[in-house]
């Protein structure tokens, strides 16, 4: 890895590019520390403290403390993260978003367009839906003004770093939204050793204190070790050119593969279905009111900080929910970036075949196949690594805000960059059959 870093900063345009993404992590983290005007951040400190509402602790995670802060990136970069899941689920029910999706360029543009509006929207409700919730509790001086002044800081803190996540893309290395989730993960980690070790370590003998730190270890590591094994996995399908005259010489005839990776749709699943269950406990916890009967049993089941905990075995329920929505969000993110059919024209066009497989419809019922079972092996690898922390949490009340969906991210995210610097660094260093 730093070889890799090291020779990257040896070309200038690399270099360039990871300085402009090293500048826009600095600015994300400078907003994360600016207070909205007019708010009272102790007192938004303190209600989540005392809040065993796990919406909140997914949101500070990934606002990387800015959310218990209310600064002008609260909001962080979720608002985007959900307006895609619906952008992506309407292409199924409208069919003209559908053919939106399948004019090439010019109608993911679009699409972009539509997710950006849907973004700005929903980060206006959920601005507007904390003021109204909180009310005099969180504004200082309740008036029209200062409503106006942190519903329009909150909205455009969230549209700023969609901007942020976009210009990454284009000028910077890697995935901008993801690297503005890995930054804030990556900020919260030393709040959570040291959370770690007043409950763990603190006050207790040596042999207790080096046995805990021993057992953290391990599973920070275990966990590291299955993300690190689900992203390198692949399966490799074997394809076969055949041999055909162009002009006077016979070309062709060669084997290659394709990679079909296990993990398929990446951190994608893990990060849409936490947001999706956390959601509704926002806004509960937005609207100021604690539901009582069904309505707060259900709302308890959908918070991952009561799944195993001895005491309320009921709760634990909610965890059939999200392993159900991340094998979901698996398919149906791979369905939208894997098409076999296309797949499978590209190789009868160029006169490849799998060996044993007709071209055509058969090779495309094949992909199909080998697919669905990949897909499932890698959701459930995923939805494995994602409840490791969750059972600790509930059985032994290690709150960390850290878990299985953030060293996913962190993970994946850092490889994936890697990958992106060293496919750049082969474009500008390629010889060829020149130096042959």
């Amino acid at each position: 890895m730093f070889k890799t870093l090291r020779d990257a900063f040896k070309i200038k345009e690399v270099r360039h590019r990871i300085f402009y993404v090293l500048f826009a992590l600095v600015v994300i983290r400078v907003g994360s520390q600016i207070p909205v005007p007019g708010v009272d951040t102790s007192f938004f400190s303190n209600y989540f403290n005392n809040s065993s509402n796990d919406a909140f602790t997914f949101l500070n995670a990934f606002t990387g403390g800015g959310f218990t802060n209310i600064s002008i990136f609260a909001l962080s970069i979720t608002p985007y993260i959900t307006s895609s899941i619906i952008s992506q689920l309407l292409t199924i029910a409208i069919p003209k978003l559908e053919e939106m999706q399948k004019d090439g360029e010019e109608g993911r543009k679009k699409l972009t367009a539509i997710t950006r509006y849907l973004t700005v929207g929903l980060s206006l409700f959920e601005s507007i839906a904390m003021c109204i919730g909180f009310g005099n509790k969180l504004i200082l001086e309740l008036n029209a003004v200062n409503v106006i002044v942190v519903v329009a800081s909150l909205t455009a803190g969230s549209a700023f770093l969609m901007w942020i996540g976009e210009q990454i893309n284009d000028k910077g290395v890697g995935n901008g939204i993801s690297m503005v989730l890995l930054i804030n993960i990556l900020s919260r980690i030393p709040v959570d050793m040291i959370t770690l070790f007043e409950n763990f370590v603190k006050g207790k003998t040596i042999a207790k204190a080096t046995v805990a730190w021993i057992v953290i270890a391990v599973i920070i590591l275990a966990v590291t070790i299955l993300v690190l094994i689900l992203n390198g996995a692949e399966r490799r399908i074997p394809v076969q050119y055949s041999k055909k005259m162009v002009g006077r010489k016979m070309v062709g005839g060669q084997s290659s593969h394709i990679p079909l990776k296990v993990n398929t749709a990446g951190v994608i699943p893990i990060i849409f279905a936490s947001s999706i269950m956390s959601f509704p406990g926002i806004i509960v916890a937005f609207t100021g009111k604690t539901p009582g009967g069904w309505g707060g049993k259900i709302i308890n089941m959908l918070s991952s900080s009561n799944w195993f905990k001895p005491s309320d075995w009921f709760s634990s329920i909610g965890l059939i929910l999200y392993v159900v929505l991340v094998i979901f969000f698996a398919y149906f993110y791979t369905s939208i970036t894997f098409n076999p059919i296309e797949v499978a024209d590209n190789m009868k066009k160029q006169g490849g075949f799998i060996p044993g497989i007709r071209p055509g419809k058969a090779t495309v019922d094949f992909l199909n196949s080998v697919l669905k079972y990949i897909i499932f092996i890698g959701a459930a690898g995923l939805t494995i690594v994602a409840v490791i922390p969750f059972f600790f949490n509930g059985m032994f009340s290690a709150e960390v805000s850290f878990g299985g969906t953030s060293l996913i991210i962190i993970v994946s995210v850092i490889l994936e960059t890697l990958k992106q610097v060293e496919s750049m660094m082969l474009v500008r260093n390629y010889k060829g059959f020149l130096n042959d």
